[in-house]
């Protein structure tokens, strides 16, 4: 089976949908504060955990080859380079 190819905005806009379509409510709690979601785009299937690689394996393992978006729950970006990350909710 052929790989799709998305360009980084597709991956993105796919991603946020998935997540603004049902996964969003299930996962926004204060429990999950500060965990890490990545969402399979193709399926919207998804891992959450406190490690960004544990969550990942765990989703390649399900669809190898399939793309993956990940995302920081309760923050604007799973990276930051200087300066300081708040809560997108705080």
């Amino acid at each position: 089976m052929a790989q799709l190819t998305y360009s980084a905005e597709e991956i993105t806009r796919r991603g946020q949908e998935w997540y603004e379509k049902g996964i969003r409510e299930k996962v926004e709690t204060e429990e999950n504060l500060g965990k890490i979601l990545v969402i399979d785009i193709e399926t919207g299937e998804y891992e959450l955990d406190e490690a960004q690689v544990a969550a990942t394996r765990r989703a390649k393992a399900k669809h190898p080859g399939h793309l993956l978006y990940g995302l920081w729950i309760g923050y604007p970006a799973v990276y930051k380079v200087g300066g300081s990350l708040r809560a997108s909710n705080r």
